[in-house]
């Protein structure tokens, strides 16, 4: 822990923990959604496991840093495109998240099964546990790429994605909570998961998208389904009032 006195490391780890959070929201929102599939009194347990499993894998891939830089070794060549083993990774990872993120939209709107009643209530909880496990290898690379390119002293890396889950395990409930109450904001959340998938599979043929304008057009849906919710709540504010006039 020599490097706490260490302005430079010190800077690195505030940094490196903020943007560990940043990353792991999508990964706690899809955690959510996997997590209400279960019964009430396994969700919990289910969101913990999740964000256990997270951690266990981004520290793993930190502990094998060599394998990983080999990720970008190419393997194979199509249609003049050469593709690594990281590539490999974001592309299955992304059409991973497409296919999931759809079925759960349609599931949600549609419903599953002639009766109209949602799949998601019977999930079992080993299969909701190995889609959590499938989605943190996914997200872990691209949070464990991220570490790499702050510092190279591994203590700091460790740190800061402990203390990343940490923060993220005393939000998970609320954030799950929040998503329940309101449907319209999971579609939004299934939506920035279909883009992020978009998003994995460029990169995989080496396409480059800016995650600036990722990230601006998330945070104006945001904003304008934040304003969408105080608006619905006003008028059933007003409605109220009226009725009990």
């Amino acid at each position: 822990m020599e490097w706490l006195f260490s302005p430079e490391l010190l800077v690195a780890f505030i940094t490196l923990t903020v943007l560990e959070i940043v990353l792991g929201i999508d990964n706690i929102i899809f955690i959510s959604i996997l997590a209400g599939k279960l019964p009430e009194g396994k969700r919990q347990r289910a969101r913990m496991i999740g964000l256990v499993l997270a951690m266990v894998s981004r520290i793993g891939l930190l502990l094998s840093l060599t394998w990983i830089m080999r990720l970008t070794e190419p393997l194979f060549v199509v249609l003049d495109q050469s593709i690594s083993g990281r590539d490999l990774i974001l592309g299955i990872g992304g059409l991973f998240l497409i296919g999931k993120s759809t079925h759960e939209i349609h599931g949600a709107l549609e419903g599953d099964g002639p009766s109209g009643v949602r799949g998601a209530v019977g999930a079992s909880f080993a299969s909701v546990l190995i889609q959590i496990t499938l989605l943190d290898i996914v997200f872990s690379l691209d949070s464990v790429i991220t570490a790499v390119g702050m510092t190279n002293h591994i203590g700091v890396m460790v740190t800061a994605i402990i203390c990343a889950v940490i923060c993220m395990m005393v939000f998970v409930r609320p954030i799950n909570e929040f998503i329940e109450r309101h449907p319209t904001v999971k579609m939004l959340a299934l939506s920035f998961l279909l883009l992020i998938g978009i998003m994995l599979i460029a990169e995989s043929f080496d396409q480059h998208i800016p995650k600036g304008y990722i990230y601006f057009a998330m945070a104006f849906s945001v904003f304008v389904e934040m304003l969408n919710l105080r608006f619905r709540k006003r008028l059933r504010t007003d409605h109220t009032r009226e009725g009990t006039t």
